[in-house]
């Protein structure tokens, strides 16, 4: 992956002010993929969304992170059922 398309997860722990275990945690969890680069954790700008939604739904609503695996699981299975919808429909 082109390194110009990546942001240093430190970056985006300082300016959301997180913890950087935010980040790992949701590595852990399945929510987010990490990419090292240099020894450096990195996120890819196509994981960019997803993690803004998550890091509102902890900072903003006050979200556990089994919370966030729930709603993340159900807006998932809502995409999959919608796209499947717009299949059926064309």
């Amino acid at each position: 992956m082109n390194a110009k398309h990546l942001i240093k997860a430190t970056d985006f722990c300082m300016y959301h002010q997180l913890e950087h275990t935010f980040i790992t945690d949701l590595q852990e969890a399945g929510l987010l993929k990490i990419t090292i680069v240099d020894n450096t954790p990195c996120i890819a700008e196509t994981e960019l969304n997803k993690l803004e939604r998550i890091t509102r739904l902890y900072t903003e609503l006050d979200i556990n992170l089994a919370g966030i695996e729930a709603i993340t699981h159900l807006i998932e299975r809502i995409e999959d059922i919608r796209g499947r919808n717009e299949v059926i429909e064309k």
